[in-house]
């Protein structure tokens, strides 16, 4: 699974509405690539405090900024898409 692909479907993902087959290739992909899945974690942490009604952490809103300007980048330059090897 490329960045690209977890990026679109992460959301899904995070809120349990993706198949078990794709839930296990996201988290896979989740585990192993160290852009991918500290974006992951920010979406955690802002659905937290979210759920909390309290302000999500700054850091954490920021860099999910920058992982959709990243992923949003890639596709209008046209750019091969990052991949992270699966095990």
């Amino acid at each position: 699974m490329t960045c690209r692909q977890a990026g679109r479907i992460l959301q899904a993902y995070l809120d349990g509405e993706t198949d078990d087959a794709t839930a296990r290739r996201v988290a896979v992909h989740l585990e192993d690539c160290r852009r991918c899945g500290p974006e992951a974690r920010a979406y955690r942490e802002i659905k937290r405090a979210l759920i909390r009604r309290t302000e999500p952490d700054p850091d954490a809103v920021e860099r999910l900024y920058g992982f959709a300007r990243g992923l949003l980048q890639h596709e209008t330059e046209g750019e091969g898409e990052e991949q992270t090897p699966v095990a």
